[in-house]
């Protein structure tokens, strides 16, 4: 499993609603609302063998709401 970290820029008054959503899938393992340029931060992970950016694509950049996101991929925890 992978480790992966997205940010998420939601519509005005619609982040309560994407995270609600986002638990909805039970995709997210930790998410936090943050301050700045974007208004969740997620941590998911992901079988090694999948397409990171056909997942974000499909279980996350689809949910209504969201109007950006950027991903972070990790490699190595110390």
């Amino acid at each position: 499993m992978r480790a992966v970290f997205v940010q998420l820029q939601c519509a005005p008054g619609k982040t309560y609603e994407v995270a609600d959503a986002l638990y909805e899938k039970e995709i997210v393992s930790e998410l936090y609302s943050t301050s700045g340029d974007y208004d969740l931060l997620m941590k998911i992970y992901i079988e090694a063998e999948d397409d990171i950016g056909k997942f974000i694509n499909d279980e996350i950049a689809s949910v209504p709401g969201i109007v950006r996101s950027l991903t972070t991929l990790t490699f190595k925890a110390f």
